[in-house]
């Protein structure tokens, strides 16, 4: 953890809500990121009236839809095909994205990784406002149709790679907008998760989408305040609009729920946008500043 050199100063943070398409090519991946580049220009023209916004966080899925689990598509024909590379053209584009919007972007993708190259893992990264990749971190804990690899399929490799520490499973990047670790969809479900990322000094934690019913239910909405007061941590959880299985389908299918939102860290919601149907997005205040102060009342 690094000494900073003064405090940060608030700024806006902005979920953002994208209609997605099910990415059955790389050229379907790009029409999703043309997207999200129109909407999060689009939301910054108008949220930057009131403060800068230094946050844009993309929801699962957004890139590539859920097409392999959709589908039951074979594990390695999906490594081969559509999985993603970290860095790689994918993440150039957002990085270029980053720069223009001159902010951080948390996103995430399904990646290829060098030490495992018959095995695609679900990995949510940072890109800085110069458009490099800082962060990643590899899902822990997966849907139950979901064909990702996770660090304790491969166990004795991973911890051969990067040891048993905190950082080898709850990796937390200090930038000049605050401390930002990442849970991704199920992770989120667990109170061991989030707390990992806070004993690793998270002040922002990134967790993104989670399905109907578990939206309207109220299961998701409930999971980011707890997350987000137990840990007295920012929660900023992007989840998806509509979506289309193909860019052949007809009618989007609103399996999501919307209700994109930003957590504060006494579990408050300061941003909940309840629509599901039309791409949109949740954008509210972060005082990094004052969650600290926070923290230091209760230590003492």
């Amino acid at each position: 953890m690094t000494t900073r050199a003064g405090p940060i100063q608030q700024y806006m943070a902005l979920a953002l809500q994208p209609v997605m398409v099910g990415a059955h090519t790389r050229a379907d991946i790009t029409r999703n990121l043309d997207h999200i580049a129109e909407l999060a220009f689009a939301a910054k023209n108008v949220t930057e009236i009131e403060m800068p916004v230094r946050l844009y966080a993309i929801p699962e899925g957004a890139l590539q839809g859920f097409t392999d689990e959709i589908f039951d598509w074979a594990h390695r024909d999906y490594v081969e095909r559509r999985a993603l590379a970290v860095p790689g053209k994918e993440t150039a584009y957002i990085g270029e994205l980053a720069k223009g919007l001159n902010a951080f972007v948390i996103a995430q993708a399904k990646v290829r990784h060098p030490a495992f190259p018959e095995r695609f893992f679900n990995c949510a990264f940072v890109i800085d406002p110069k458009g490099e990749v800082i962060h990643k971190h590899y899902k822990l804990q997966v849907f139950a149709r979901e064909h990702s690899t996770v660090p304790h399929d491969v166990w004795d490799r991973w911890v051969e790679l990067y040891g048993t520490g905190l950082d080898a499973f709850f990796p937390v990047t200090d930038t000049e907008i605050g401390r930002i670790g990442c849970l991704i969809c199920m992770e989120g479900s667990f109170p061991e998760t989030a707390r990992g990322l806070a004993m690793n000094g998270a002040e922002i934690i990134y967790r993104p989408s989670y399905p109907e019913p578990y939206v309207a239910n109220g299961l998701w909405e409930v999971q980011n305040r707890a997350r987000a007061l137990d840990n007295t941590v920012y929660v900023v959880a992007p989840n998806p609009a509509s979506y289309a299985p193909s860019a052949e389908s007809k009618f989007p299918l609103d399996m999501f729920g919307g209700q994109s939102m930003i957590v504060d860290y006494q579990g408050r919601l300061l941003s909940n946008h309840r629509s599901g149907g039309a791409a949109s997005y949740a954008g509210a205040i972060i005082d990094i500043e004052e969650l600290n102060r926070i923290e230091e009342i209760l230590e003492d």
